[in-house]
Order: C-alpha cells, then structure tokens, then sequence
C-alpha cells in the first residue's frame, strides 16, 4: 500500500485508540464527559491529520528524505501538537478549584461569645 494512502487508515484506526486513552488514563483526571470530549478530539485529531498528511506530503516529495525518516519527524511534531490541544481543549473537564473556605462570620449566630 502507497505510504499516503496507508496513512488515512492508520489515522481512522489510532483516532478510536488515542480517544479511549486519553479519556480513560491520560486525562482521567480531568473528568470530561465521553459526549463533550469525543466531537472535540475529533476536530484536534483531524486537525492533527490534515497538518500530518500535508507535511509528510510536502517532506516526500520536496526533500530527499526517505519515506521512514519524513514520517518519524511529522509524527513527532503532530503528537506534541495534539496532546497539547487535547490537555488545554479536548478533554478539559467541567470540575472548577474548589473555593476557599471564608472564615466564619465574627458576628454570625456561630460566633463565638466574649
């Protein structure tokens, strides 16, 4: 199979496996919905294959570096891409900090009496 249209394939099979990934173990912390984080995932993912197929397509046939090597490189720079976008967008959560606590009120009926 030709390695660009080998990478479509390899993206549509990766997409399902980074989203559940990162839902579950990378971002878990975040605790973002399935509903909210898997339509944004989609757009950072295609967004990141779009960037991956135009360089690789631009490094394979404007440079003379092999398929391997072009590949390596776009990889590398789409996954730092990507995971960025997904932290700070895909999979943020809902959940706010907690608020600070105020002290309780001097002249509330749970002060103290003097």
């Amino acid at each position: 199979m030709q390695p660009l249209l080998a990478n479509p394939v390899g993206w549509f099979v990766a997409f399902w496996l980074s989203w559940a990934g990162h839902q579950w173990l990378t971002f878990a912390h975040a605790k973002a919905s399935a509903r909210r984080s898997l339509p944004r995932f989609a757009l950072v993912s295609s967004g990141g294959f779009a960037v991956n197929e135009a360089a690789y397509a631009v490094l394979l046939h404007r440079t003379g570096l092999g398929y391997a090597l072009a590949l390596a490189i776009v990889l590398a720079m789409v996954a730092v891409l990507t995971w960025i976008a997904s932290r700070r967008w895909a999979f943020s959560g809902t959940h706010r900090r907690a608020p600070v606590p105020r002290p309780p009120d001097a002249t509330g009926p749970d002060a103290p009496s003097r």
